[in-house]
């Protein structure tokens, strides 16, 4: 499901020599059209792609994958400023969907490790302080809550490596009929997790009327039959084949033939 069909950036005269609108990265020609399900953002780093992956998250006021509100992050001012100029045009809305930036992570599973012990420090001085069924009733709220936790996110989602964990919170988080913005989601995953991303991507997207917009680097992502794949290297920002995508020939030729590059280290 395409909920998201287009965005077009309107930027003033008086904005054009401001910062953020006058980095050449942050602008967008033309309309910006998502055709597909699936669409990546490609390119070297400083070129634009996560920063307008951001606005578009500001724009269309996603939360962050931790619930946090897009409005209040600091991280974001200038993102929020680029925000303003894009205009959106929907088939559909959603309701549903998240952005992902990998920091975001750290804060959320910190933010469930502490709400998993403030709640049963709360049932443990419940115990202490009340008795009857005012204890029944407390005590069982709180340890309700701590389970509800547990039971989606896991005892300590930190005990895991980064990617396992990542995962797991992708799983439990996703969910039909989403709108969902990644920067980079392949950082903290071994190949082979990118794959298991790849087919929770690709289900999801076909199955689950999900759209999803990706900046990233992997080729293995990138690989995702039919997807949309706009090179940020190219100006005017365009569409182009993953088989023409300079990050694939580079891994394929390094892959063909370490040695040659290696040589000239």
């Amino acid at each position: 499901m395409n909920y998201l069909q287009e965005i077009r950036q309107e930027i003033s005269q008086g904005q054009q020599h401001q910062y953020p609108f006058s980095v050449a990265a942050t602008k967008i020609s033309g309309p910006l059209r998502f055709a597909t399900p699936v669409t990546f953002f490609v390119g070297e780093n400083g070129s634009g792609k996560s920063t307008i992956l951001e606005a578009l998250a500001a724009a269309i006021d996603l939360p962050t994958i931790g619930g946090d509100s897009i409005r209040y992050d600091d991280t974001l001012v200038y993102a929020r400023q680029l925000a303003k100029c894009m205009r959106l045009t929907w088939n559909q809305k959603s309701q549903r969907g998240f952005f992902l930036r990998s920091e975001d992570f750290f804060n959320f599973s910190r933010r469930m490790a502490n709400m998993a012990r403030e709640l049963a420090e709360d049932a443990a001085y419940y115990e202490e302080s009340l008795s009857g069924y005012g204890l029944q009733l407390a005590k069982g709220s709180a340890l309700a809550q701590r389970d509800a936790i547990v039971r989606k996110y896991g005892e300590n989602l930190d005990a895991n490596s980064h990617g396992e964990a990542v995962m797991h919170l992708l799983l439990q988080r996703i969910v039909p009929e989403g709108l969902y913005l990644m920067d980079e989601p392949e950082t903290p995953f071994s190949p082979s997790r990118q794959l298991a991303l790849l087919s929770l991507i690709k289900q999801t997207s076909e199955r689950e009327g999900c759209q999803f917009v990706i900046a990233t680097h992997s080729p293995i992502l990138l690989a995702l039959p039919d997807a949309t794949i706009y090179s940020f290297d190219h100006s005017p920002l365009s569409t182009v084949g993953f088989e023409d995508l300079e990050h694939v020939n580079l891994t394929r030729d390094f892959l063909n033939n370490p040695g040659a590059f290696l040589r000239h280290l």
